[in-house]
């Protein structure tokens, strides 16, 4: 099934979701050649890019290889974040996100992330200051709500289309909750009952299984999968197998694991070096082998490795 995003139209309906330290352009490449329809970049501080952060600039890097890419930003500023999207709308971005949800402390302190789902008429002034300045599509990405008492998934779904964003993606969790418990998957179906622009479902999709229901039993328009992808690229090619009818693909063999490992590290390096890719490597490992067989020797292992040399070495011997 295809998505539309405004006027750019996904080959699919299954995106990957942005994770702060996971979705970097080597993580990004090998979910699109997985066959994801469209991905997130990390979240980037539009207070950052005006202050022209070298730092933020790398978050920013886009492959033309990748398919379509979202920049999500973040900030509580109208002006500033309306005119930093439109500063760099020019990039190679297919949309601009504007992130609504985040709830780690820091950001919630500043009156970002999802502390704007207690804010709604600032959160309005932001949305409306992006759409009037970015010529390319705007979305919005945000929680069930604050908390159980505070803010509102379905008021602030209607807000953001009266706003005139193309499409919100909606994950089924309070700020409160953080990632624990379960994810409340109804509210995105009232989300999507309760507007006309495209609705992407977020939350507790690990499996195609649990992709095929959540479109299901919300009808909403994607499904965007972000945990579920840590260590498993191939998330997106056997849901879109499955979706299709195709039915439930086999585990990956050892060879599989260890060649997408290995080019997972090559990617990495090539992108930030060997210092950082060796060490951003060892929680990828570590999602890559959980629950097989001597995976806690290897990753305690892994994470004393110092080059890509001895990383590799590791991975063609234990894996």
């Amino acid at each position: 099934m295809k998505l539309k995003i405004g006027d750019v139209l996904l080959d699919n309906n299954l995106i990957l979701g942005p994770m702060a330290g996971v979705t970097d352009l080597a993580f990004r490449r090998l979910c699109r050649e997985q066959g994801c329809g469209a991905a997130y970049t990390e979240m980037v501080s539009a207070k950052a890019i005006f202050y022209n952060n070298r730092n933020t600039y790398d978050l920013m890097r886009v492959d033309p290889e990748e398919g379509p890419v979202a920049l999500q930003l973040f900030g509580s500023d109208p002006e500033i974040i309306s005119e930093m999207a439109a500063r760099v709308e020019d990039g190679p971005y297919a949309w601009i996100d504007i992130n609504m949800g985040c709830p780690v402390p820091k950001i919630v302190n500043n009156g970002e992330g999802s502390a704007l789902m207690k804010d709604m008429p600032r959160a309005e002034a932001i949305l409306k200051a992006l759409v009037r300045k970015v010529k390319k599509p705007v979305t919005v990405k945000f929680r069930k709500g604050f908390d159980r008492e505070q803010g509102d998934a379905v008021e602030f779904a209607k807000l953001a289309e009266s706003c005139g964003v193309a499409a919100v993606a909606v994950h089924g969790r309070t700020r409160e909750q953080y990632y624990s418990g379960k994810a409340d998957w109804d509210v995105i179906r009232r989300v999507k009952e309760a507007v006309n622009i495209p609705v992407i479902g977020n939350g507790d999709v690990f499996s195609p299984e649990d992709a095929g229901r959540m479109l299901e039993e919300t009808g909403c328009d994607g499904v965007m999968i972000a945990r579920g992808a840590r260590g498993n690229p191939w998330i997106f090619s056997d849901t879109a197998c499955f979706l299709d009818g195709g039915g439930k693909r086999p585990p990956r063999s050892r060879e599989e694991l260890r060649g997408m490992i290995l080019r997972h590290i090559r990617l990495l390096t090539e992108e930030k070096g060997e210092y950082a890719a060796v060490r951003e490597m060892r929680k990828h490992i570590g999602w890559y082998t959980a629950g097989l067989e001597h995976s806690a020797r290897l990753r305690s292992d892994v994470n004393l490795a110092e080059s890509v040399e001895e990383l590799t070495g590791l991975v063609l011997e234990r894996i």
